[in-house]
């Protein structure tokens, strides 16, 4: 049994955050410690002495009881006849209805009165977080899993699994003889984007030098892994002076670069993003937090572990990787405050809002919160099925994903609603565009095999730095007709994405080919690039990294390229529409780098 404490001070974690990451802010890039947030957020000892007190009255050895590192949970083992007699409940195993999963809960669970200021929740409990995944999707997870995890995997923990909705999507085989086309790329960026391309389409050149101390991170969640050969052949077509240079190898949770399984279900994330990161930041060295065993697989939860002690301990074993894995030739050791997080972190996978309960989102959210207030920039992809979900589902009448041609309820991604990540959604260059020569913008919201995921959280209020953005998009001439059964209209709600960068027709070297991909997966880790050489710049004269960018984008949003054409279909409708200013489709536009870097450089 695990009790989660209640964390002081969280009800001003964005007001802190706001202090060091507004402009206007005096305390501006004044990042905290880890040491500032555990003694600012940690349970104060009057909760840990409280609920230990009534564990002990309740029979419950004190020896039995441990205290996370954190304090901010209180661990023990105990019969399911004393976990009844605690918590005056009963608990049963229930089974999914579609899946057969197994979970043990319960449907309702007290606690002393004199003790709810002092504990958020108990678990294993109420939590029913083992969400269905569609049968489509579930038959594609591999034959490799099937047999050596008997364990129901949660939605989160899947995340790396073919099949699993956020990875890229392949497009056509461009073979060896397309590797001409390098010679003259920039002629072609409406039907290939190379990396010269996205220095023309945001007005960067090739990074010069790194910084000391500058940092990037990666994210891949196992069994999604680079093939190195393929980088070395792209860095040398592409970006020679990366060629023969491999990612710093940062694995969490028994993270491993498999081989065992190729092809694009297996290497096409991996290859996209760390082709594209370390070409367009070379010669920055980049970090790989490469997450989870081949068994288990890992969540997001599992990579905020292996970032801050004090949030270990708190996963949810139906939807997070367990370490130790007890699974044979699972990891046997544990990822808990092994690394500090790179000033940039960029991730190209998400769930569905709905695969987990809000409490769950929460808890997550407030970390990368935390992350935000150490200086570091969290970066997801907003999703690739437009106002859909994963796998293109949305959300029926009674609460259960259903097929997107039925129409239904808008399915927003997850930590993409987040407001403390910075959300990237997917534009693409209009045909026939020619960069060097385009007097107008030259992109739109990505149309072309994917659709950039945008939307309203079902689950987070609207922060107030988007009090004036959101307003001012439901009151033009873009404004959603839809109803509210369709989705979250209330004008109250966390809109995403908040920006965006180009995601489609992104050529890859894989297998020694070249391939095209597409989505968002390449749309966050090309914006997070951008971030890292603007943090560079301002190293070089003696600043702090941007951390938590949000706030000073919204306020001033004329550093962007704004994005006013394109829809993101999804759930049988045309989805929202692009307009001027923010929208929950390209957010507030694409990076001008030279804007943006003048701006972050002129703050202190």
């Amino acid at each position: 049994m695990r009790i989660a404490l209640a964390q002081r001070n969280l009800d001003r974690g964005y007001e802190f955050l706001k202090e060091v990451s507004h402009p206007d802010s005096p305390r501006y890039g004044q990042h905290w410690s880890h040491e500032d947030l555990v003694s600012t957020f940690s349970a104060g000892a009057e909760s840990i002495s409280a609920v230990r007190l009534w564990l002990t009255s309740s029979g419950i050895a004190d020896e039995r009881i441990m205290v996370s590192a954190g304090m901010n949970w209180l661990h023990l083992d105990a019969t399911v006849t004393e976990a009844e007699r605690l918590l005056q409940t009963q608990y049963r195993f229930y089974k999914h209805t579609e899946t057969s999963q197994m979970q043990i809960a319960c449907r309702e669970y007290s606690i002393p009165a004199h003790l709810r200021q002092h504990i958020d929740f108990v678990t294993p409990t109420v939590h029913f977080d083992a969400k269905a995944v569609k049968s489509k999707q579930r038959s594609e997870i591999t034959k490799r899993q099937s047999s050596q995890n008997s364990k129901e995997a949660g939605v989160a923990r899947s995340i790396g699994m073919p099949g699993s909705g956020s990875l890229p999507k392949p497009g056509k085989i461009i073979g060896e003889s397309g590797l001409i086309l390098q010679e003259t790329s920039v002629a072609f960026c409406s039907v290939l984007i190379t990396p010269d391309c996205l220095r023309m389409l945001y007005g960067f050149g090739p990074n010069n030098a790194s910084a000391p101390n500058n940092s990037y991170g990666i994210v891949e969640y196992t069994p999604q892994a680079l093939v190195q050969k393929d980088l070395d052949q792209f860095f040398t077509i592409f970006q020679p002076d990366a060629a023969g240079k491999s990612p710093i190898f940062a694995p969490i949770d028994g993270g491993v670069i498999q081989t065992n399984q190729t092809g694009f279900d297996f290497n096409g994330e991996s290859n996209l993003d760390l082709e594209y990161a370390m070409a367009l930041v070379s010669p920055q060295p980049v970090t790989l937090y490469q997450t989870g065993d081949t068994v288990m697989g890992a969540s997001f939860n599992n990579l905020l572990d292996a970032f801050d002690q004090t949030y270990c301990g708190g996963d949810d074993p139906t939807q997070d990787g367990v370490y130790p894995d007890q699974m044979p030739g699972g990891f046997q050791g544990t990822s808990c405050g092994n690394y500090t997080p790179a000033f940039v972190i960029s991730t190209s996978y998400s769930t569905n809002e709905m695969d987990v309960t809000p409490a769950y989102a929460q808890r997550q959210c407030n970390e990368y919160m935390k992350l935000g207030l150490m200086g570091t920039t969290i970066i997801y992809s907003s999703g690739d099925f437009g106002v859909a979900g994963n796998g293109d589902t949305c959300i029926s009448g009674n609460g259960t994903y259903i097929d997107g041609a039925q129409g239904g309820r808008f399915n927003p991604s997850f930590p993409g609603t987040c407001p403390y990540i910075t959300a990237v959604g997917a534009t693409q260059v209009k045909n026939t565009t020619m960069l060097s020569s385009s007097p107008t913008q030259p992109e739109m919201a990505c149309e072309s095999v994917i659709f950039s995921g945008g939307g309203f959280s079902n689950v987070f209020q609207m922060p107030s730095y988007q009090s004036q953005a959101v307003p001012q998009y439901f009151e033009g001439s873009a404004a959603p007709q839809f109803s509210a059964q369709q989705f979250n209209n209330s004008r109250q709600a966390r809109g995403f994405p908040d920006v965006s960068a180009n995601g489609a027709n992104y050529g890859i070297i894989l297998n020694g080919t070249l391939q095209m991909s597409f989505g968002t997966s390449a749309s966050a880790p090309t914006f997070g690039s951008i971030i890292t050489m603007i943090n560079q710049e301002r190293i070089k004269v003696g600043k702090r990294p941007v951390g938590f960018i949000n706030e000073a984008l919204y306020a001033n949003p004329g550093i962007m390229n704004d994005i006013t054409e394109g829809s993101n279909p999804g759930c049988n409708t045309t989805g929202f529409q692009a307009a001027k200013g923010w929208d929950p489709v390209t957010g507030l536009g694409t990076p001008n780098y030279p804007k943006m870097l003048e701006y972050f450089m002129s703050l202190k």
